[in-house]
């Protein structure tokens, strides 16, 4: 095996962890292979995997979805993006390589059982897509659907649209338990999450949504801890998601225990699943609680509504050891520690929930948590109150990935839409990209300097022949500086601020496809 194959081996391995789905195009076959090492290349991903959960139950729910990719250099000509239901499939008879058209259509008893989970199946009949997006990449798509049959959604982007590809779910609820607005991204499958926040509270009526994209059952398990460390369920092992399909689990079916604030553990012991929890409060109205970043000693939770009027920090470590955190608040004008809070003592394996007030107090805020001693893996997130008296409305703004590369925001309008940008360990410039509208426009951008240790609302250059929603892409221009963003959407109705926060984690629309050290074609021989 020449040191050629050895690379492309290894990108593709590479871009299978980043996107779940991926494809390398193979290097050029007339370079010259001189037994010396060359840097990292990076690629843009040729296929990419997202999944959306079932956006309500309510019959007076109406949802809009959003697919966006960004224009990248060195992608096919060719590709498209859809979005299309998910639906139970059926595994083929026991000793055969396809079941008839009456299996894939009605089942049998022992297709239906699937063998542990691991048996090859069959789709159930395709369904025309929800959203189809092949116009080209740099303009929004956007599609609604209405009531409680919206189905949960699993979506695959090929080609040219397949690096950076973004679909949010945007949905309105009228009245009732949960009522507001409620946002989410539609993510990649994987196979852990965590979701400190959620609650099993009787006021409270939160939801895990597992979606399985792929064509055998996926098996997980769900956990839950709370103040006193883990709480004992009754049916949250073993859990089955059948192919191609969204399983809703009530949170409060699995344990009889009603505390406020819990953190929910998903693993997945076979296949790999998308997970959120959607979370409806009978006061607060209800939003979509995204899963924290992996445990980590320090977290950014970015983005924090500057008119905020209750913040709640929830956090939870696992394992037995402790955890000490410095708390800071990246203000506009730098690092402050709130009164009174300067510290939180997380419990391992025990859930800490801490009330900051208005912590942000009318700026622009994001929460900058750091081990006062040792680092020891933490996650956390945020729930936000904005409103007074029996017009609140809650969200969530969980600890986040870094922009890295780079990350894109949809479903904006100019009115109603924010974006945070903080630079919490160094000052940093970002590039921001409005992308032409989905009822047409043409793109602008601006580049911004963000300084240390602070919180910048950015007023994006939005075109004046921008019509219809945009995406807004960021692109950091300081490679040793992280930084982090999120995007709050407001949509105020009957005096009522509803608003959701989503964060922007790097896109992963590149990947680096590494090289060999040495010349290994010596095997060959």
């Amino acid at each position: 095996m020449n040191r050629t194959t050895l690379s492309l081996i290894a990108g593709a391995t590479a871009l299978a962890a980043v996107t779940g789905f991926a494809v390398l195009t193979a290097p050029d076959p007339t370079a010259a292979d001189d037994g010396v090492a060359t840097a990292a290349a990076h690629l843009p991903v040729e296929r990419s995997s997202l999944l959306c959960p079932t956006p309500s139950g309510s019959d007076l729910a109406e949802t809009t979805y959003t697919s966006f990719t960004p224009v990248t250099k060195g992608t096919e000509s060719e590709g498209s993006a859809r979005l299309q239901p998910a639906a139970t499939g059926r595994p083929a008879e026991k000793g055969t390589e396809e079941g008839t058209d009456e299996d894939v259509e009605e089942g049998t008893e022992e297709g239906a059982e699937g063998g542990d989970g691991e048996k090859a199946a069959e789709s159930a009949k395709p369904e025309k897509p929800v959203l189809e997006h092949k116009e080209g990449p740099g303009k929004p798509v956007t599609v609604d659907a209405s009531g409680a049959e919206a189905p949960a959604l699993v979506g695959t982007a090929e080609g040219r649209f397949a690096p950076g590809w973004t679909v949010q779910q945007t949905t309105e609820v009228a009245a009732g338990t949960g009522r507001g607005l409620q946002g989410v991204n539609c993510s990649a499958p994987d196979t852990e999450f965590w979701f400190p926040g959620a609650s099993t509270a009787s006021e409270r009526t939160d939801y895990v949504h597992l979606t399985n994209p792929d064509d055998s059952a996926a098996v997980v398990d769900i956990e839950v801890y709370g103040k006193d460390g883990a709480l004992e369920t009754t049916v949250g092992e073993g859990i089955t998601v059948a192919p191609h399909s969204s399983e809703p689990v009530l949170l409060s079916t699995l344990t009889d225990e009603e505390q406020t604030d819990v953190t929910v553990h998903v693993v997945v012991r076979s296949g790999r699943v998308g997970a959120a929890v959607q979370a409806l409060d009978d006061s607060f109205g209800g939003d979509w609680l995204a899963a924290s970043a992996d445990p980590a000693g320090s977290l950014v939770l970015p983005g924090i509504p500057e008119d905020a009027t209750a913040v709640r920090l929830v956090a939870f470590t696992p394992g037995n050891v402790d955890a000490d955190l410095k708390v800071q608040l990246a203000s506009p004008s730098g690092l402050i520690t709130p009164a009174g809070n300067e510290t939180v003592h997380v419990k391992g394996g025990m859930t800490t929930a801490v009330d900051l007030g208005d912590v942000t107090r009318g700026e622009a805020g994001s929460l900058v948590l750091t081990p006062t001693d040792g680092p020891v893996p933490v996650v956390a997130a945020v729930r936000v109150l904005r409103g007074k008296g029996d017009s609140q409305e809650s969200a969530f703004v969980p600890a986040a990935r870094e922009v890295g590369v780079r990350a894109t925001s949809v479903d904006n309008t100019a009115k109603d839409s924010t974006l945070a940008v903080t630079a919490p360990e160094g000052a940093a410039k970002v590039k921001v990209t409005v992308s032409a509208g989905s009822g047409g426009g043409t793109p602008a951008t601006g580049t911004y300097t963000i300084k240390a240790g602070t919180t910048q609302n950015i007023e994006v250059p939005v075109p004046d022949d921008v019509e219809g929603t945009y995406a807004l892409t960021v692109e950091p221009e300081s490679d040793d500086t992280p930084v982090y963003a999120s995007r709050t959407l407001t949509a105020t109705k009957d005096g009522v601020p509803a608003f959701t926060v989503q964060t922007l984690p790097d896109d992963r629309g590149m990947v680096a496809v590494p090289e060999t050290e040495e010349d290994l074609s010596v095997l060959q021989k």
